[in-house]
């Protein structure tokens, strides 16, 4: 089939197209619009990477949205859907109880030291070599892993809406496949103003398409629901109603489609990607706090808010569009796997192609179910989530590169100009390589959510420990920083061989604990430590008291864990239906034991910082007046805590 006939027969008109066409014109229009230099005033390094700090919370919230969600939600969350159902959600509803953490404890302290980059913090807190190290591991992570991973399954996922599979176009006498042809134009339309304009384009832009990203996400998923509806008779809610009802009484009781919490009994395949309750207390903490708070073209839209209460409340706001995505992304897994799974119930629907892995989940709903107009608004949501992704990881890309390594080691004097300079091309290079690189390193993968997911977990427990304790302990040393990162990868290819069974979530959390373990004997082993002051007595009461309560958790959980765990090795064969400690075990109780140590290791870090007359050379100053929240903070908080209470209630 040619490429016109495929089009023909994709199901799209020209109002879609013109709908796409006339999207993708506002916005690189609006991108180059916000790229100008005002009153002929030159770009700064602080307007090109930081925005100036002029972003309000609204543009943090969206922006943080737009940089986070792509096809790698789109496609890959709503694959694991399809397979796997809604427990994958759990990864978007424990990202808005995260960013609160984060949010309270963690960007006060990088604002206040007018952190450009994450590396920029190692450096500062430890020593040259940790920065420089995390910054080569971000800069690959960025070119080799996410522009890549993020274009590859945004240009599968365009290809399969539009039909255009295997396709292949002559270009100067080359056979290009259409494949990489979308794959050159994401980046280009991405770099087109991002590459230019800098941090500020990117955020002030995601305004735009976050727009487009929510609104013709929620529609997409309405409108399938709707049109199942019609088939049965039930209208939108009530097809919903009815598809929860079949997969999860009667012949699919131990179906996992609309559970958050998997029994591994139930399903092993979905229990490995989403353990249970480890996907409330386990290693998703390690993935989220990691992802939200240490990731360069993730929190960097928070570094450049206007104030630190700006942030704080951008923060709250993405939060609260982080519990809309399952809706977004994950039900239409569903739906897709309940229509292909009961054909008779939908027979009168004229449906076009087939979904032969799941990550085909998502477009093959796009293509049968949108109707005209709707698909255009549809397709235009998609490309808003690629594009935006994109856009931010170029800017972050150029950003570490430029003032992490350029500035740093190649020309420590440059100017504001050749630091923008410099920062466009690298931006510009790194399109190129990832261009070259997508091809090879990506293959057909069944569910590419859970792999991003499971082999990002290879880094983060190193990532968590040596920056959440630098940032919070005043004795955490370069050297136990530097072993730490050296062990990291390591550990997890080990456990991985040795241990390929155990859920990577669960690994992720077995590997912070020996990392954490590492990280705090070489720290007093180490002699480099100057002497300091005690907080004043107010402070080092409260630290004191905190450090009894979360100590004292920490303990309880890990006990409570391991008593589960032992009870049930006494009576393996017992029935999780029947016996509540074995149920307790196919839910991945043992993951308290990780949330355990997570609670339980503030202890000795706030203890420590309370009492301790020494410090490492490069300790932050101890400040607790950065953690003060405001009402309005305290009300937002509540609010999420509430919502994802009620979730886990409700789909338990």
């Amino acid at each position: 089939m040619d490429f016109t006939t495929a089009i023909s027969q994709s199901g799209f008109e020209t109002v879609d197209f013109v709908i796409l066409v006339a999207y993708i014109i506002i916005l690189v229009s609006l991108g180059m619009f916000l790229s100008r230099n005002k009153n002929g005033k030159e770009k700064s390094a602080n307007d090109y990477f930081l925005a100036g700090n002029t972003l309000t919370w609204w543009a943090v919230g969206a922006s943080l949205i737009a940089a986070n969600i792509s096809a790698e939600q789109f496609i890959g969350m709503s694959g694991t859907g399809y397979a796997d159902g809604i427990a994958t959600a759990a990864y978007e509803v424990m990202a808005a109880v995260t960013l609160v953490v984060i949010a309270k404890f963690l960007l006060p302290t990088m604002i206040e030291r007018k952190i450009f980059t994450i590396p920029q913090f190692l450096r500062e807190r430890y020593n040259d070599g940790v920065g420089l190290a995390f910054s080569i591991l971000w800069l690959f992570l960025y070119v080799f892993v996410n522009l890549t991973s993020v274009a590859w399954l945004g240009a599968l996922a365009i290809e399969q809406i539009l039909g255009l599979q295997g396709i292949m176009v002559s270009i100067g006498g080359y056979m290009v496949s259409i494949r990489m042809i979308i794959i050159i134009l994401l980046y280009v339309i991405a770099g087109l103003y991002s590459i230019y304009g800098g941090l500020a384009s990117v955020a002030w832009t995601d305004v735009l398409q976050v727009t487009f990203l929510i609104g013709g996400g929620l529609i997409t998923a309405y409108v399938a629901l709707a049109e199942m509806g019609d088939e049965l008779g039930t209208g939108a809610f009530g097809a919903l109603s009815q598809m929860y009802t079949d997969l999860t009484t009667g012949s699919h009781v131990t179906d996992t489609h609309f559970h958050l919490v998997i029994q591994e009994s139930h399903n092993a395949s979905a229990f490995a990607n989403v353990p249970g309750i480890a996907a409330v207390v386990g290693g998703v903490w390690l993935t989220n706090l990691g992802y939200w708070g240490f990731n360069q073209y993730i929190i960097q839209k928070g570094l450049a808010a206007k104030s630190l209460d700006e942030a704080k409340k951008g923060l709250l706001f993405a939060g609260f569009l982080k519990i809309l995505i399952p809706f977004i992304v994950v039900l239409p897994g569903i739906c897709a796997y309940y229509i292909m799974n009961n054909p008779e119930m939908f027979s009168g629907l004229d449906l076009h192609g087939k979904i032969n892995v799941s990550d085909d989940a998502y477009p093959w709903l796009v293509r049968n179910f949108t109707p005209t107009g709707i698909k255009g608004l549809s397709f235009a949501a998609l490309t808003a989530a690629i594009i935006s992704s994109l856009a931010s990881m170029f800017n972050s890309t150029s950003t570490l590169f430029t003032m992490d390594i350029y500035k740093k080691y190649i020309n420590k004097g440059a100017k504001d100009h050749s630091l923008v300079k410099v920062g466009r091309i690298t931006a510009v290079v790194a399109l190129v390589i990832a261009l070259f690189a997508v091809k090879p390193l990506l293959g057909s993968l069944d569910q590419a959510f859970q792999y991003i997911q499971e082999y990002s977990g290879f880094i983060y427990p190193g990532i968590i420990t040596v920056f959440g304790l630098g940032l919070l302990w005043k004795r955490a040393s370069s050297t136990a920083a530097v072993w730490t990162a050296i062990a990291t990868i390591p550990l997890g290819f080990i456990f991985k061989m040795v241990f390929p069974d155990v859920a990577f979530q669960l690994r992720a959390g077995y590997i912070f604990i020996i990392l954490l373990t590492m990280f705090v004997i070489i720290s007093y082993l180490d002699k480099k430590f100057v002497n300091c002051e005690r907080p004043e007595e107010k402070d080092q009461k409260q630290m004191l008291m905190w450090a009894k309560i979360l100590g004292g958790l920490g303990i309880f959980f890990i006990v409570m864990a391991l008593v589960v765990m032992i009870l049930g090795a006494m009576n393996p064969t017992a029935d999780p239906e029947t016996n509540f400690i074995a149920y307790l075990n196919d839910i991945g109780f043992q993951a308290f034991i990780f949330f355990g140590v997570l609670v339980g290791q503030s202890a000795i870090w706030l203890k420590s910082n309370s009492l301790d007359k020494v410090k490492d050379e490069k300790a932050l100053p101890i400040r607790l007046d950065l953690f003060a929240t405001t009402r309005g903070f305290t009300i937002g908080t509540i609010g999420i805590l509430v919502i994802t209470a009620i979730l886990y209630i409700a789909l338990w």
